[in-house]
């Protein structure tokens, strides 16, 4: 394929990587049926972690612009299977406008979504390992900008538990523009407090359940135990 990947250098976020990608498709000339890099080359070329590059490649699918592939050697690598268009920009466009809203408009929108992601989890009874492997790393984080991270991963599990690819798009977008407040919580807070493990914890529980009420009760008393909001 011609072109050079330069690497992303100031950020490991997917919307980089995103952008990178669509700069690619469209200097390289890409077309419909041609196949990216695989996930573990992509990573490698453009300096990033491996969930950087999956979680691009998921909004990617999610969007219709590209199908994953399983396949290995000249066989990986997902297909394009539409130009970006409109679609990825206006994603794009949604993380750098929630950069002007106030926090608490952000923390009330995602507090909605991640009520129904959690209780739709619940009530499909969703496989809840991906929360578990969160739940751990959180555990293991040595400063609050690694247990953010993880933390992350763990509310954006919810979201894709949910089994709507769109609300899990949107939740990452949300979660990436609110990151320092949520360092800043976190660090107000403990990285090792109790409280938020056992708020974590709870959510999980309620999701492995099947309990979908107290699933959406445990994220909203999390949410305002962590920004200190008025329910």
């Amino acid at each position: 394929m011609a072109g050079n990947w330069a690497p992303v250098k100031r950020t490991r976020t997917f919307e980089e990587v995103l952008a990178r990608i669509e700069q690619r498709i469209v200097e390289d000339g890409l077309r419909v049926g041609d196949r990216l890099p695989g996930e573990r080359q992509l990573a490698e070329q453009l300096q990033v972690g491996r969930s950087s590059v999956r979680e691009a490649l998921r909004v990617l699918e999610t969007l219709g612009v590209v199908s994953s592939s399983a396949g290995r050697g000249p066989d990986a690598g997902a297909v394009l299977t539409s130009r970006p268009g409109t679609a990825l920009t206006d994603l794009l466009r949604l993380h750098l406008g929630l950069a002007g809203l106030e926090l608490s408009e952000i923390i009330e929108t995602r507090l909605m979504i991640e009520r129904f992601a959690a209780s739709r989890a619940a009530a499909l009874r969703a496989d809840t390992s991906a929360l578990d492997l969160a739940l751990a790393a959180m555990d293991a984080a040595r400063d609050a900008a690694e247990f953010v991270e993880h933390d992350i991963a763990f509310h954006c599990a919810i979201a894709d538990a949910s089994g709507n690819r769109l609300i899990g798009v949107i939740m990452r977008s949300i979660r990436d523009s609110v990151r320092p407040h949520a360092v800043a919580a976190v660090e107000r807070l403990g990285v090792g407090s109790a409280r938020l493990r056992a708020e974590h914890q709870l959510i999980r529980d309620a999701i492995a359940s099947g309990d979908a009420a107290a699933a959406a009760t445990a994220v909203s008393e999390h949410l305002a135990h962590t920004y200190d909001l008025e329910l």
